[in-house]
């Protein structure tokens, strides 16, 4: 087995049904995905029905909660040579495995592999990538890894796994960041990591709307952002730079006449400053 996508969900139905439907198109053919489901029914029975004859499939019913868990669980079955972690809620361009299998056929000395998010037109989406590829390491991984996007010579990742206590559902103010602490633990490892923004996964943005469930999302999201930063000792310039951009936005959309706009940025300030300190 080539690949082991691992995707974590709860709560939805269309979407993983739209990620799987974007599985069938892919140029690459060897892989299997394992669905570590953390609903409490059977929703998702019929829609990996649908695709069992296609691909392979494992169906892990979980109790517990927490993307970084569900990611944990499903790294113990995985049997590819190499991991990636889709979102339940992303697209795979048809090219991307066979992408990703040309660039470590080509490149069998790096451990890992990293691309950009975008929108359905293209555009980057889901924060800010570097346009340029090139190595990783500990100051540009922040513009140039996100779990969706990263793809893992298993056994480079060894016995690594994601911190339980970061990210979606962990149930802890840190509601971001496990990507990020996994990577920084990845290279720590001396493991060589690649970014190349060509390689891309379709993320529709997360906002606007400006709802209130992004607002607090924003400020979950900012204080693992912050956690980060203060974790891995990051320089004052960066600390500084990332808590002043969502600042300055906070006083432009709000000198702007856009409250709710004001209010996601002033959340995600808070956050990070919570996170920093």
């Amino acid at each position: 087995m080539r690949f082991s996508l691992i995707m974590c969900t709860v709560g939805r139905i269309e979407e993983p049904e739209e990620l799987l439907a974007s599985l069938q198109k892919q140029t690459f053919r060897d892989f299997e995905v394992i669905v570590s489901d953390q609903n409490p029914d059977s929703r998702l029975v019929p829609v990996l029905a649908a695709h069992e004859d296609s691909f392979p499939i494992l169906h892990l019913r979980l109790e517990s909660k927490g993307a970084s868990k569900a990611r944990n669980e499903g790294m113990k079955h995985a049997k590819g040579d190499i991991l990636a972690f889709p979102d339940d809620d992303c697209l795979y361009p048809p090219d991307l495995l066979e992408k990703g299998d040309s660039f470590f056929s080509a490149n069998p000395g790096e451990d890992g592999l990293t691309g950009r998010s975008v929108d359905m037109h293209g555009e980057t989406s889901m924060g800010r990538f570097d346009p340029e590829a090139g190595s990783v390491n500990r100051l540009n991984l922040w513009t140039r890894g996100i779990e969706y996007t990263m793809f893992l010579k298993r056994e480079s990742v060894g016995g690594l796994r994601f911190d339980e206590e970061i990210g979606a559902g962990a149930g802890t103010p840190w509601g971001s960041g496990e990507a990020t602490d996994f990577l920084m633990r990845f290279m720590e490892k001396s493991s060589s990591l690649y970014y190349d923004p060509t390689l891309t996964v379709v993320h529709s943005p997360a906002v606007p709307p400006y709802t209130d469930d992004r607002i607090r999302k924003a400020y979950e999201y900012g204080s693992g952002m912050g956690l980060m930063l203060k974790r891995y000792n990051m320089p004052l310039r960066m600390k500084a730079r990332w808590l002043y951009r969502p600042l300055g936005e906070a006083v432009r959309t709000l000198a702007s006449r856009k409250p709710s706009k004001a209010h996601y940025y002033w959340s995600t300030f808070k956050g990070r400053l919570r996170g920093l300190s």
